[in-house]
């Protein structure tokens, strides 16, 4: 017999934000700028701001400039400005150089900032803060609230103190329902409430699939003569063959400090790839390698990125609340950027949803934030870039750069050759069974420049409660066996880039073990499972990684 729950205590708010992101707080902050007796509640799932935040980042400020106009006059973190900006093409052991004039105008980083994005968010949360937002770090929103006529009114967070059993222990606490006459999603790419709501009100309809692509990323504390602030360097080719989508980054901050990052577009065909041994062949390189010479890693993370663009956005709106951020899929591809169409994302959502509560409405569809992004400045940054993926999708690394280097020129001047490029397939059906895919050897780490994926994970700093109920959900434990390991010979113990899942053998059979605690919530086995059949949960609250300056 289950046991029955006890009731969960509410609390009211006029706006409800999940994800203290980019998106959230700014959705927050612009709220309370335009009222300040609007009732705003942000609710984060990371043990504090910023925790479980990973981008590269170099930020295009727009959406700074237009939600903190008078940011550049204040004691902030965004305070390394681009001042060398460099594009090259890998192969094994060389590296050309593109140059600047040749890149379309849109890909150049002059007036941008190198930032660590969490240190940006904490930032944001005390001003956020200070204009008299709440905002509870610590707790996962687990659950979509539903009216009586089916409009979303909130969120409950999840309860916490339960066994991996499903008992309730000495310490459990029920979880908090968060109501809000509107609630705006900013979980981030492929959040799972968002996931749940494009599933119920069908907003993905007569839309492309949304596209993937995991990132990967180590801050480095290197020698002064290696340092370089304000340098920018993206590359494509090696290690990668001319098949697979991705490329990388190395960006210079103050400090001594280098963010070196590996993007893995997760469209790729192969089984036995594994995103992070490429990572770590990616620093091997000669253009690379001798940065970290005399250096420390001091972090390291991973996190999926949406990449499906302008025809992937699904509809934003739904009664009672909208999507924001990459819960909408903002990012730009080619610009590898996707915080300031976060921040004017949650810069619209805001002022829409205030003037909807100025006219006393509540829990309704904001169906005009919906029309006006595409025709703003989100819309304008996503159009001009419409086909880089599927372009490089269709035709391979070098010819699929080269097209959309050329739709991207002509896009400058208002046309394409191309018109608008569909996706195709989602990343769960790209994958070639093992039997017509090679093996791939990787090199064992070398301890010093290269490392496993276990001691990388520790870095991290990523922690859960070990006895809850496991947050990565398989719905079909013989579907995983026949499938996943006898067709694809179990590529989830390689993609997952924090060792999970794995494989082993028990009684003379193969055994699916999942290594929950390790989990850095990137999604990607919710993303790449060939079967959709592995669904990420949120964990109990503030478990997962603990990222210090990321």
């Amino acid at each position: 017999m289950a046991t029955e729950q006890p009731a969960r205590e509410a609390m009211e708010f006029d706006v409800v934000i999940v994800g203290a992101g980019p998106a959230g707080l700014a959705a927050a902050i612009r709220l309370k700028q335009i009222d300040p007796g609007i009732g705003v509640v942000v609710v984060e799932k990371g043990s504090e701001v910023g925790a479980h935040i990973l981008s590269g980042a170099v930020i295009d400020p727009a959406g700074l400039d237009k939600l903190l106009p008078d940011w550049r006059g204040e004691d902030s973190p965004i305070k390394t400005k681009v001042s060398d900006d460099r594009f090259y093409f890998l192969s094994a052991s060389s590296a050309l150089r593109l140059p600047n004039f040749m890149l379309p105008p849109l890909m150049s980083n002059h007036g941008n900032f190198v930032v660590s994005l969490g240190n940006v968010c904490r930032w944001l949360a005390t001003k956020a803060e200070a204009l008299g937002v709440e905002i509870y770090p610590g707790f996962a929103a687990a659950e979509v609230l539903y009216g009586a006529n089916g409009e979303v009114a909130g969120v409950a967070t999840g309860d916490m103190g339960v066994s991996k059993s499903g008992a309730h222990k000495d310490s459990f606490t029920r979880g908090m329902e968060l109501r809000g006459k509107y609630t705006l999603f900013a979980e981030g790419a492929r959040g799972n409430l968002g996931k749940s709501l494009i599933a119920r009100f069908d907003l993905a309809k007569d839309r492309e699939p949304q596209k993937f692509g995991l990132g990967l990323k180590e801050l480095w504390q290197v020698a002064p003569d290696k340092h370089c602030p304000g340098l920018v360097q993206h590359s494509f080719g090696w290690p990668l063959d001319g098949k697979t989508g991705g490329g990388s980054f190395l960006y210079h901050l103050d400090d001594n400090l280098v963010s070196v990052g590996f993007v893995l577009h997760l469209n790729y065909e192969n089984p036995y790839l594994s995103p992070f041994e490429e990572f770590q062949r990616f620093k091997t390189h000669p253009l690379v390698r001798d940065t970290f010479a005399g250096g420390k890693r001091l972090a390291y993370g991973a996190r999926a990125l949406t990449e499906g663009g302008y025809q992937s956005v699904p509809k934003l709106t739904f009664p009672g609340g909208a999507l924001i951020g990459c819960d909408a899929g903002f990012m730009n591809v080619p610009r590898i950027k996707g915080s300031h169409n976060a921040m004017l994302s949650g810069i619209s959502a805001a002022e829409h949803v205030a003037e909807a509560l100025k006219a006393g409405r509540a829990n309704d569809e904001l169906g005009d934030y919906d029309k006006a992004w595409r025709g703003g400045a989100i819309g304008k940054d996503l159009w001009r870039v419409r086909n880089a993926k599927p372009l490089w999708s269709k035709f391979g690394t070098l010819i699929g750069i080269m097209l959309g280097g050329l739709d991207m020129w002509t896009n400058t001047f208002g046309f394409s050759l191309f018109g608008t490029l569909k996706h195709g397939k989602p990343d769960s059906a790209t994958l070639k069974p093992a039997s017509e895919c090679a093996p791939i050897a990787y090199p064992r780490p070398d301890g010093k420049l290269t490392f496993d994926r276990l001691s990388s994970v520790f870095l991290s700093n990523t922690n859960h409660e070990e006895d809850q109920p496991v947050h990565l959900h398989v719905k079909d434990m013989a579907l995983q066996k026949s499938s996943e390991h006898d067709v694809y010979a179990g590529p989830s113990s390689r993609y997952c880039p924090a060792g999970v899942y794995e494989w082993i053998e028990e009684g003379g059979a193969p055994k699916f073990v999942i290594n929950a605690q390790n989990c850095v919530h990137c999604k990607t086995c919710d993303i790449k499972d060939p079967n959709q059949n592995i669904t990420w949960v949120t964990p109990e609250g503030g478990g997962g990684p603990n990222y210090p300056n990321m």
